[in-house]
């Protein structure tokens, strides 16, 4: 007869130990950034010795690479929790888009790790791998946005258009007005809300999808 044991002890202990370092790791990226993170810290935050942070990842990068992997599947899975059950395809626009601003809300910190992507210049290069890691992130979710902008044009809600490239356009239109939020200066231009300023963005975006417009 087939034994179906479960994880041994060691296993166990060892997935553990990585949590914590991945835990300790997403804060530390997230209060210092890629480049002034310091793995002493992560290694303390953990409540392990520094080279037990080798043991489980052989560099800085890799590490960062894998706590945005871990955070980036949870943030795609919300996103697909956002649209169970909407059919209509404006409704579900409307509802990844807001999803996305209360996200930002919520874990602004979070946003900085892809932000960093679009400021190398000014930050310093990120490893090879770790650009590679927000691509697909990014391509994660535009997929998810195109999708439900397909599916409007299936239905009839929407007319014909490249589902890729409008998902392109709103998703930048949005992050260009949560980034607004950061900045004194541009919200002053702005002269309304983010919340009136992001509805007024995508009923706009919505008008240009929809097949009577």
């Amino acid at each position: 007869m087939t034994s179906h044991a479960g994880p041994t002890p060691r296993a166990g202990k060892k997935a553990a130990s990585r949590q914590k370092i991945l835990d300790a790791a997403r804060e530390v990226f997230f209060r210092d950034g890629f480049m002034d993170a310091n793995l002493d810290d992560v290694a303390l935050g953990a409540g392990l010795a520094k080279g037990t942070l080798y043991r489980y990842f052989e560099s800085k990068a890799e590490l960062y690479v894998a706590v945005l992997s871990e955070n980036g599947e949870a943030f795609v899975a919300r996103l697909r929790e956002a649209l169970a059950g909407r059919r209509d395809g404006p409704d579900r626009i409307r509802s990844l888009a807001y999803f996305y601003r209360d996200h930002w809300r919520q874990n602004p910190e979070y946003f900085q790790i892809f932000w960093a992507v679009e400021n190398q210049p000014v930050i310093g290069e990120l490893p090879r791998a770790v650009v590679e890691e927000v691509t697909r992130l990014w391509r994660s979710c535009l997929q998810e946005l195109a999708g439900a902008i397909e599916a409007g044009v299936e239905s009839g809600d929407f007319r014909s258009c490249d589902p890729w490239l409008k998902a392109n356009l709103l998703w930048s239109s949005a992050n260009a007005l949560i980034r607004s939020e950061e900045v004194p200066a541009r919200r002053e231009l702005r002269r309304t809300s983010l919340d009136d300023s992001f509805e007024a963005m995508l009923e706009l975006f919505l008008c240009g999808l929809r097949r009577n417009a």
